[in-house]
């Protein structure tokens, strides 16, 4: 049987005038702020003062010895290395690595014959290598200053427009030894479909021998045998029925636990195992339309854009991954993509998303930039797709895959390379090498040449009439209100930005005092002219901004909600036209004035709810249409939706909607209209509604756990919010803004790890509503 010797833990890292402990896995970053010996780059500016490490030449070092039983091979496996490393053990080299994204095994078998032996991992800068292949293979046009598209490492740590320029090095993934004897499993790759009420399984096996014997493997499924079958030579493909499984679905997930032996006699050498789920997918192109089908079913998507957790990923762990993806399915979402400039995630994550039900989108490596196709490149792109194709194909939630992001748009349309100083850019990766890797390893998911992509050169890629498309003349140039100027057929990137929560914008930002303009704020500003666009954004709808940094906080999070609510209302609105949307992005990886709904250090914006509500799988909104209004009844569901609408104290109306239909029925014209059908709700107001003093009275109650804080409106209560961190920084709250009508009431659930003062909900913007914050600008 293969035994295993974990090498992760305690190591030292070697750097000109640093020798401190380390820690496996890991990174010099994480290393350095432990020890002290440098700030946070968190804080301030301090970014800037830690440029340097990603300069440097860095070492990690151990001593290692196999003690496990005796065997045949001995080999050192590292999961991942970032990025550019030579691998000596007794002085001797082993390896070399130059890519991030692939895992590495060496045969040491004679090396560790003598007991405890010395190993050390050198780590050459990224910088030094990218700026080698660069002066090698020419220069690249990309969308950013450093050169990401000329190293496999992901791209987003040499900065974005929403992170930070803080470039890595170190062992980031889990290192052992392995002892194994006769043959070993290489790689098991299983696809798992299903059609008509069967599934399917088609498994390949690869093996490695260290001399030739009759083996053989055995599967089992869900604890029962379902096949053994010998192997001759190095590889086996099987395919096999199997009855009774029940089928994997969006947010109905169906798991069975599959386990693939190798077998000398009655003797097992190595085992796999995994949890996989069996389903169908397809995407409907038809007619330049993006709709998903699972098993058969189209499936509108409610999806999110997912960046790193962290910039560095190796502090990430199965529970935060857990708790951020147990998150996004609680708002709603049914799919999250994994962005092309970040990482294949580990394990976990993919695990963690099958037992959700929450499908992934998998975009390939590749974001922003023209990549070049020559050597030392070419092939370790082919090697690294080839390596987290096979790897993730297990995985039930993986519906599709993508190769790149925005790189066939934006090489069109900036243009890049106009004046053709280079011959290759990347369109060959995209338009074949991935497909084909695709086609032979992992033929049950479709594959997209990039995202947008209308499907060939016959259209721009980012057409909204074929494919998929990004929409980003909202926000960088038009207002929201835009987005209801046209209907795509699936909307893979939209957004707005807001700043974080108020206490993580105010960890990460001593100035004093904090303003929208402060150097800190701004240096938590990422986005090319991020806060001339904010406040662009909210002179249509609010006024020339003329206030308090506290009343710019609220309405940029208020005009965040707005804006996405636009869209994502308007297009579900036109199922199944547009197929669906997935909102940028999901979550941040440092405290950063962004697009996403979760900040920095995990604290909800009101955007997170809002998407709860947007999200349902049952929901009203009223759209301005043909010159009138028209509500929109949104059934996401497999039973027919009747009942009775109710606008205002104007109209009653009949409806009864298909499943998985929109019904449309007329509004009446008013200056303020509220639709309620069941438990939902739709509000409309026209833009210039006035702002009244609400008379609200509140009441907050001390529970068990936090405090129940009871609102009641004598008036309208236009976007009232409760901001939990200016109660306490670990206190949460259930909802974001919330609107009242004349009589209501509502109740906010306070919660906090330890007792909190009643009181602190009287005290300045805690609790505030939009009326209150329009005075606050223009006091009478």
């Amino acid at each position: 049987m293969t035994s295993v010797q974990d090498l992760s833990g305690a190591w030292e890292l070697h750097g000109d005038d640093v020798r401190i402990a380390a820690s496996v896995p890991g990174c010099v970053h994480t290393d350095l702020l432990a020890a002290g010996r440098i700030p946070d780059p968190f804080l301030d500016d301090n970014e800037k003062a830690v440029a340097w490490v990603g300069r440097a030449d860095w070492a990690y070092q151990r001593e290692i010895a196999w003690d496990g039983p005796e065997h045949e091979r001995v080999d050192l496996v590292f999961d991942g290395l970032d990025t550019v490393a030579a691998i000596e053990l007794g002085g001797v080299e082993v390896g070399t690595t130059r890519n991030m994204h692939r895992s590495y095994r060496y045969d040491v078998t004679g090396l560790l014959a003598g007991g405890p032996q010395p190993l050390s991992v050198r780590f050459t800068s990224a910088y030094t290598e990218a700026e080698r292949v660069r002066e090698l293979l020419g220069a690249r046009d990309n969308a950013y200053p450093e050169p990401f598209n000329f190293i496999r490492k992901m791209a987003c740590g040499f900065g974005w427009d929403w992170g930070p320029t803080l470039v890595t090095a170190g062992i980031w993934r889990p290192v052992r030894l392995e002892g194994w004897s006769t043959a070993r499993l290489a790689s098991v790759r299983p696809l798992a479909t299903w059609s008509d009420g069967i599934g399917r399984l088609d498994l390949s096996v690869a093996i490695e021998r260290t001399r030739p014997r009759d083996l053989r493997v055995r599967v089992s499924l869900g604890g029962r045998e379902i096949a053994v079958r010998q192997i001759d030579g190095l590889e086996l493909r099987l395919s096999l029925d199997v009855d009774d499984v029940v089928p994997w679905r969006p947010l109905e997930p169906a798991l069975d636990d599959l386990r693939v032996e190798l077998l000398d006699g009655a003797d097992v050498l190595d085992h796999w195992e995994r949890r996989i789920g069996f389903r169908s997918v397809a995407i409907d192109r038809s007619g330049g339309g993006f709709v998903f089908h699972l098993n058969g079913e189209p499936v509108l998507i409610k999806g999110v854009n997912w960046i790193p957790d962290d910039i560095f990923p190796s502090r990430m762990t199965r529970e935060r991954y857990a708790l951020r993806l147990g998150e996004a399915v609680a708002a709603g979402v049914n799919l999250i993509r994994v962005w092309g400039g970040g990482i294949y995630e580990s394990r976990d994550f993919y695990e963690v998303c099958d037992e959700l039900g929450l499908m992934v989108w998998q975009d390939f490596l590749f974001a922003c930039a023209d990549y070049p196709e020559e050597e030392p490149i070419f092939s370790e792109v082919v090697a690294e797709a080839r390596e987290n194709v096979a790897r993730l194909a297990p995985h039930p939630s993986l519906i599709t895959w993508n190769g790149n992001n925005e790189n066939l748009w934006l090489h069109q349309a900036m243009p890049w390379n106009a004046a053709g100083a280079y011959q290759t850019w990347g369109e060959r990766y995209y338009l074949e090498t991935l497909p084909a890797i695709v086609a032979e390893l992992d033929p049950s998911r479709p594959y997209q040449a990039g995202s947008p992509w209308s499907g060939s050169w016959e259209h721009e890629p980012n057409d909204p009439e074929h494919g998929t498309f990004h929409s980003w003349e909202v926000w960088n140039r038009e207002d929201y209100l835009n987005y209801r100027d046209s209907t795509p057929r699936f909307v893979a990137e939209f957004g707005w930005q807001a700043p974080p929560a108020w206490t993580t914008l105010r960890e990460a930002v001593s100035d004093e005092p904090m303003l929208p303009d402060s150097p800190g704020v701004l240096h938590h500003q990422k986005a090319e002219d991020g806060n001339g666009k904010l406040a662009r954004g909210l002179a249509p709808h609010f006024g020339v901004f003329d206030g308090s940094t506290e009343a710019w906080h609220y309405l940029t999070q208020l005009n965040q909600v707005r804006a996405v609510r636009t869209g994502v209302e308007h297009w579900r609105s036109h199922w199944p036209h547009t197929g669906g949307s997935i909102l940028w992005q999901l979550n941040d990886l440092w405290p950063v004035t962004s697009w996403a709904a979760i900040d920095g250090a995990g604290r909800y914006k009101p955007l997170y709810f809002a998407l709860r509500e947007m999200n349902a799988d049952r929901a009203l909104t009223i759209q301005p249409r043909d010159g009138g209004l028209t509500l929109a009844v949104l059934n996401n569901t497999a039973a027919p939706w009747v009942g009775t609408v109710r606008f205002s104290s104007l109209a009653a109306v009949q409806v009864s909607v298909p499943p998985r239909s929109v019904a449309l029925v007329p509004a009446p014209a008013a200056e303020m209209l509220v639709a309620d059908l069941d438990e939902c709700r739709a509000l409309f107001f026209k833009a210039d509604f006035s702002y009244e003093d609400p008379g609200l009275t509140v009441d907050a109650v001390p529970v068990p756990g936090g405090l129940d804080v009871r609102v009641h409106a004598a008036g309208l209560a236009r976007d009232l919010l409760l901001q939990p961190d200016r109660i306490h920084p670990r206190a949460t709250v259930d909802r974001g803004f919330v609107t009242l009508l004349p009589g209501e009431s509502t109740v906010f659930h306070v919660r906090a790890p330890l007792d909190l003062d009643p009181a602190a909900v009287k005290a300045p913007w805690v609790l505030t509503d939009l009326a209150t914050v329009m005075a606050s600008m223009n006091p009478q």
